[in-house]
């Protein structure tokens, strides 16, 4: 059964004509009415076509009628090296039933004793209107069961990823005091004499297991900071009971994917997600929200309007509380808090005694004045 929604067949149509197309199968009715009168040549001259296209049509009308005046089918009448048809079928099966991919239907048959090759797997699923998932199922479901990306110990997989952040003008820009208001207008003439806010770029670290998190403000985003923020991450990590790291995962921005990113690994392994899936890095773009929006994820109007009009935007959404928990484990006993509030830049340790709560504020997680 061939999908409506598959483009290939469309493109492949042929009574889709080019837009220079002389003669449309109305066009080729009129010019066989008109050479029943009249001679063949001054008909074709009076269309703008030789003389031979029109001969073509009315011979092929005398022939075969109305039907002589549809396209006919490019493909040839004899294909030597043509995937048989027994073939195609149990490549729809396959599909159909296993819901496998091209390179696993491809294997499946070279195990099988037919080797075939992934991309001639590709076209005739996509001949079939079975390229894509979705085209499997009548109402157009992904048939996807999502997989949820579970972190088994302590540095099993650190995500690390970087978010640029514009400064706040100070006082606060138009969204704190609304279009053509005075400060707007102060901070227009501001910028028209050069001077410019400028960015940040928070550099993060979160272990999967324990949520433990580590932020740096940085000025830019280039291999060697990258590299830096690394090192000193794995110290932070070491400093609270983590001193191995399975796994560091990334995007694929321009410095993780540096030679040079390599030395930062220490034997553990470089994962890259798959392009435009951030879901796939998904813990620490989920931490990267609450700086980015400067304000927590239920904010009163007191925190928003401080959060809009604060010269120090990003010093202030470091410290704001996030509603979500960590699950550190130390490697003591002595040491195992009983709960752990991660906060952005700052982590706080509520421990079992009775001692005041510790907290430990990470090195550069703060802006500079």
């Amino acid at each position: 059964m061939r999908s409506t929604t598959n483009a290939s067949a469309d493109r492949k149509n042929p009574s889709v004509l080019h837009r220079n197309a002389p003669l449309s199968v109305e066009g080729r009715r009129r010019l066989v009415e008109r050479c029943q009168t009249r001679p063949i040549a001054h008909v074709a001259a009076e269309m703008g076509i030789s003389r031979a296209c029109a001969s073509k049509w009315v011979n092929r009308y005398r022939e075969f009628g109305e039907l002589g005046l549809l396209d006919r089918p490019s493909t040839p009448h004899h294909q030597p090296t043509a995937t048989p048809a027994e073939m195609v079928t149990r490549i729809e099966t396959l599909r159909r039933d296993k819901k496998w991919s091209s390179r696993r239907i491809a294997l499946e048959l070279s195990v099988e004793g037919t080797r075939i090759s992934v991309r001639t797997v590709s076209r005739h699923l996509a001949h079939l209107g079975l390229n894509r998932r979705r085209f499997l199922d009548p109402t157009g479901e992904s048939n996807r069961a999502p997989l949820r990306i579970v972190a088994r110990w302590q540095g099993h997989m650190v995500h690390v990823d970087v978010k640029k952040v514009g400064r706040i003008p100070d006082g606060g820009g138009w969204r704190a005091h609304g279009k053509g208001s005075d400060q707007a207008k102060a901070v227009e003439r501001a910028k028209a004499a050069g001077a410019r806010a400028g960015y940040v770029y928070l550099h993060s670290a979160v272990d999967g297991f324990s949520r433990l998190a580590y932020t740096e403000a940085l000025t830019d985003e280039k291999a060697s900071t990258a590299i830096g923020f690394m090192h000193r991450a794995r110290v932070f990590f070491a400093a609270h009971g983590i001193g191995h790291i399975n796994r560091i995962v990334t995007d694929n921005g321009s410095c993780y994917r540096a030679k040079d990113f390599a030395k930062v690994l220490h034997g553990a392994r470089h994962q890259r997600i798959n392009p435009y899936t951030p879901r796939h890095n998904g813990k620490v773009e989920r931490y990267n929200f609450d700086p980015v929006r400067g304000v927590p994820l239920r904010p009163n109007l007191d925190q928003r309007a401080a959060a809009l009009t604060s010269s120090r935007s990003v010093e202030r959404a470091l410290q704001l509380p996030s509603t979500s928990h960590c699950r550190w484990k130390p490697a003591t006993r002595e040491q195992a808090p009983r709960r752990c509030h991660q906060r952005h830049g700052l982590i706080q340790l509520v421990h079992r005694s009775r001692r005041p709560s510790v907290s430990l504020r990470s090195p550069n997680s703060l802006l500079k004045d």
